[in-house]
């Protein structure tokens, strides 16, 4: 069976057996389109009433040993390179020296990280509230009327501290 690739119109030999009825998936090994191909039926073709005139056929000896073709496969573009990415998938790259992307590589910055995040939040947060503890008594001296602010604060942190020691003595 001879397939046609519909991209690039490479034409390639596969045995008809290797395509089943339900159809299969085939890749162009020259431009690397896929394709699901399902098995050519030939048309027959419609018998002419020839009138038969006698003509003299010469017989060609037929050798012991057949020869198999071998197909050999083309190499296609490696899929990487800048002119199969721009023609297939419309990327265009510039190709930069290698001292420029070393620049670039150095330049670049290392990413903060959720957990990073995280453990910066959590120890600014615990540094501002022993702030407030220390100099609580500073603060309401100056504004009385945070006093009642701080104190719902601190006990709202001691109940969240009874909570977590008791679910962990309990269970």
């Amino acid at each position: 069976m001879i397939l046609s690739c519909n991209s690039c119109d490479k034409k390639f030999v596969v045995p008809d057996n290797a395509i089943t009825a339900a159809g299969r998936l085939v890749q162009c090994s020259s431009c690397g389109n896929k394709w699901t191909q399902f098995p050519i039926k030939e048309k027959k073709k419609l018998k002419q009433k020839v009138p038969k005139i006698p003509s003299v056929v010469k017989k060609i000896p037929v050798s012991s040993k057949k020869t198999k073709r071998k197909v050999k496969k083309s190499t296609g573009p490696d899929l990487y390179s800048p002119e199969y990415l721009a023609k297939k998938h419309g990327i265009k790259i510039k190709s930069e020296s290698t001292s420029q992307i070393k620049e670039v590589k150095s330049k670049t910055k290392a990413n903060f990280g959720f957990y990073s995040f995280m453990l910066v939040s959590i120890v600014l947060a615990i540094s501002i509230l022993r702030l407030i503890y220390f100099t609580q008594d500073i603060i309401i001296e100056k504004i009385p009327i945070l006093e009642i602010y701080i104190n719902y604060l601190f006990e709202t942190i001691r109940n969240i501290k009874d909570i977590i020691q008791n679910f962990f003595s309990n269970y």
